[in-house]
């Protein structure tokens, strides 16, 4: 063991010693570049840009850029990075992890990376957890950066969406991760590619990337909506099932499980919803919704394909029996079995867009970042980032009393015992900082102290808008603030003048699950070479302890006769304690390597369809691309038909039927004439008569509208089906434990359904496309349409607990969106007039 932590030693102090022959390098250019004027200095922003264009590299630029950022940091802010802030700095430029100690003057660091990268004038984003730290750090750093020609934006959840495009077209935009992860989502969910707020992801710098990576990797974000699902559509639509015939209104294949409305049916359907054209665009969800009700009352059938149990239909596989409880048939077919069964409607929002911060920041051409502590997890971060962690040396010596644990047998003993601590500190005039775990934790305290007497702040969850307050006041004489867990992170505490030679103490209530969260409690004091002391308090009955066999050390206090008051100082405690915590840290890694595992796989669709997507925006003539679609879906169309081995097996007649419901008018291809051909010549002459019907089409409008119609199509079924698909990978990931008998490995389970779910929705969006351009009316005012309106509320700070849950955008009515209550009129034209 010592013998691997030596040769990681010896890796991080080559990596110092290479990147201090670099640091010698900027300190000999400081003789030129000091006589320079203002003028002179920002003229080196221009030149720098000009020699990118000619051939250098920014690798080549760094000591000269490095050495003009620490000229203009001395005269705008006052402030010279010291030699260890600029090794900070070259590693953070190499797309690593400074880990840097608390007060060392990270935000100043990362001013040095970010200046020579954003010359490229591709971006850099500064990231941050809040949005106060990201306008403090837009504001004072930004002064750096605007002094030397470049531009900066700030990225804010309130601005509107010329104020994002603006924040992001800078060359340095300050933002907070939720934020920039949000509007990636939105920024694939829109219509016009000028609505776009986001450049392509070029490099990142993260603030507290531990916080970010590690702690929030299992957060994913999501945008939700309700998305066409209005339960009355699927009560309506059962009602008109129930009143067709079967050969008459509809027809069956037993073979392919195939039923659709014949042109009677169609007829139908069009007198019961009083409506022109069942194929028209704005009876997409109408004509979505009798479809899956047709569906559910010809193809499915309870107690074979399904149970109702408890009031709820749960299905039954089909190769085993067993009941699959927590899934969910997709696309809307579940709603039409409830609907048929006259159980409750589970109208659940459902997911338009989501994505894992793991997933949002692998996704830049290079990622960086910094923090007060990250060897802890440095084994993740280069197996998932592709990060190394570099232990930057502090500037001068720490020279801070890390005391060893204190353990009680009881709760009560501990707390008693901190708070004596803490009352005999105040009276000295030392500052203390007392950390918490958990609000109630900090609320108990809280009260002691106020019984004894001792003012004092409390920063939690519950009043974080105080925060930087409260903080600057932490580190003055006499000063007692106690916080929960990670509240004020990012904020100096700065020691008062007259308590300089004291220091601040910091006082642990309980470790932590992670060694992590305790390194940095402990490094609140101590900064910058300041003197301090931190000391943790621990008890038999805290979780920790509780989870990892503290009954041996019970038992011995017991025997001992040892009391509440009396604590134990014990190394062989101590070391318990961090092998506790190195298990559960294990646990939690794999726990996010799995997640990223089961992520990995909407990740690859997401890929898929949003490169599509894009290339649909940006593309002036879809004809090419939807006449490929119509092949496809002819074809297997022609395979599903005459798939059996014997001729007379073949299908025609519910292939003709097919093509002329959905794609050909009546007589266009005819039965006998199919006969004639085997089946890998029969999508020939289809194709050919699809095409002539698309030239026809053509010659009725101008070719701009049939264009944009084409547009309209694509966006409109592509983003219904895809989040059809969310929603229905979120019941299956839901469900796939359950599915976990007979040594199948779930995660391969996911992966195999997952992908045969996907391929069966890549057929899906093509056979609607081609079914809708063929026989849709085509209006004069084309309007592209959101499917629906997504929105996202922003992760809660009341209580620690919060970050866990996913971060969800919620649910609004688009006043252009179609009403929801199955109308088929806009909701401004309809239920929203005069709203």
């Amino acid at each position: 063991m010592i013998g691997i932590l030596k040769k990681v030693f010896d890796v991080n102090q080559r990596q110092i010693k290479r990147m201090q022959k670099t640091v010698e390098q900027i300190d000999a250019l400081e003789s030129s570049i000091k006589p320079l004027t203002d003028e002179q200095l920002k003229g080196k922003t221009l030149e720098f840009k000009e020699r990118l264009t000619k051939g250098e590299t920014v690798d080549d630029l760094l000591p000269e850029a490095f050495a003009v950022v620490r000229e203009a940091a001395t005269r705008v802010l006052g402030m010279r990075p010291y030699g260890v802030q600029l090794m900070g700095g070259i590693a953070l430029h190499e797309g690593n992890i400074s880990e840097m100690k608390t007060g060392e003057g990270k935000t100043l660091t990362s001013t040095l990376p970010v200046y020579l990268n954003a010359l490229t004038g591709k971006g850099v984003h500064v990231v941050t957890v809040n949005e106060y730290l990201a306008q403090r750090d837009a504001s004072e750093m930004g002064q750096l950066h605007e002094f030397l020609g470049l531009t900066v934006g700030i990225n804010l959840n309130s601005m509107s969406r010329e104020e994002k495009q603006e924040a992001y077209a800078a060359d340095i935009t300050y933002s907070t991760n939720n934020e920039l992860g949000f509007d990636y989502l939105r920024d694939n969910m829109v219509l016009y590619k000028e609505q776009c707020v986001q450049r392509p992801l070029h490099f990142a710098i993260i603030d507290e990337v531990d916080s970010i990576l590690v702690d929030e990797a299992r957060t994913p974000l999501i945008i939700s909506g309700q998305a066409q699902k209005s339960t009355e559509l699927y009560m309506f639509a059962n009602a008109f099932v129930r009143t067709l015939e079967n050969e008459k209104d509809y027809s069956f294949d037993v073979k392919t499980k195939n039923v659709m409305l014949t042109e009677d049916g169609i007829t139908k359907a069009e007198k019961a919803f009083h409506i022109e054209n069942l194929f028209d665009l704005k009876h997409v969800a109408l004509l979505h919704h009798i479809n899956q009700a047709l569906r559910a009352h010809v193809v499915m059938h309870r107690d074979t394909d399904y149970v109702v149990q408890e009031g709820e239909i749960v299905i039954v596989d089909q190769f085993t029996g067993r009941l699959m409880k927590g899934r969910r048939y997709s696309e809307g077919l579940h709603q039409a079995i409830e609907a048929k069964e006259g159980v409750e409607i589970q109208n659940e929002s459902m997911t338009l867009a989501t994505i894992t911060f793991q997933n949002y920041f692998r996704m830049y051409e290079k990622l960086s970042g910094m923090t007060g502590t990250a060897k802890t997890e440095e084994e993740e971060f280069r197996n998932i980032y592709n990060m190394n962690v570099i232990v930057i040396p502090t500037n001068k010596p720490i020279i801070r009393d890390d005391r060893a644990d204190l353990i009680f047998k009881s709760m009560e003993g501990k707390f008693n015992a901190v708070v004596e601590d803490i009352v005999n500190r105040h009276k000295q005039g030392q500052p203390v900082l007392v950390g918490t775990v958990a609000i109630e934790t900090s609320e108990l305290i809280s009260k002691m102290l106020t019984r004894k007497g001792v003012r004092h702040n409390i920063l939690n969850a519950k009043n974080h808008a105080r925060e930087a307050d409260i903080i600057a006041e932490a580190g003055m004489k006499g000063a007692v603030t106690i916080a929960t867990n990670m509240a004020g992170r990012g904020t100096d505490i700065k020691l008062g003048d007259d308590i300089k030679n004291i220091g601040l103490a910091v006082i642990g209530t309980e470790r932590h699950e992670s060694r992590r969260i305790d390194n940095q409690l402990r490094g609140r004091a101590g900064r910058q070479g300041d003197p301090g002391v931190t000391q943790f308090y621990l008890s038999m009955e805290d979780e920790l302890m509780r989870r990892f066999g503290s009954d041996n050390m019970k038992a011995m206090m017991d025997r001992l006769g040892m009391d509440d008051s009396q604590p134990i100082e014990s190394k062989m405690v101590s070391r318990a304690v961090e092998s506790a915590q190195k298990r559960v840290e294990g646990n939690n890694y794999d726990a996010r390597k799995q997640l990223l595992q089961y992520d990995d796989v909407l990740r690859q669709q997401r890929e898929v369809i949003y490169k599509q997507r894009q290339e649909v925006m940006e593309s002036e003539n879809l004809r090419g691309i939807i006449e490929g679609m119509m092949k496809s879906t002819v074809e297997r169309a022609v395979a599903l038909h005459t798939q059996e081995e014997i001729e007379e097996d073949w299908n025609i007649k519910g292939l003709v039927d097919y093509l002329n419901t959905n794609l050909l008018q009546e007589g266009d291809v005819k039965e006998e004439e199919l006969r004639r051909l085997a089946p890998e010549e029969m999508s020939e002459p289809i194709i050919a008569k699809l095409i002539e019907r698309y030239n026809d089409k053509e010659k009725l409008m101008p070719e701009e509208q049939m264009r944009e119609f084409e547009k309209v199509v694509v966006f409109r079924v592509v983003d219904t089906k895809w989040t059809e698909h969310i929603d229905a990978m979120d019941h299956l990931r839901e469900g796939i434990h359950l599915r976990a008998y007979g040594q199948i490995d779930p995660l391969r389970e996911y992966q195999m359904e997952g992908f045969a779910m996907f391929e069966s929705m890549i057929a899906s969006i093509e056979e609607e496309i081609s079914r809708y351009i063929m026989k849709a009316e085509i209006e004069q005012n084309l309007e592209r349409q959101e499917v629906v309106q997504g929105e996202a509320v922003h992760p809660s700070s009341d209580g620690e607990e919060a970050k866990k849950k996913p971060v969800v955008k919620g649910d609004q009515v688009g006043r252009n969106d179609l009403c929801k209550c199955g109308s088929g009129k806009k909701y401004k034209n309809c239920c929203g007039i005069g709203k």
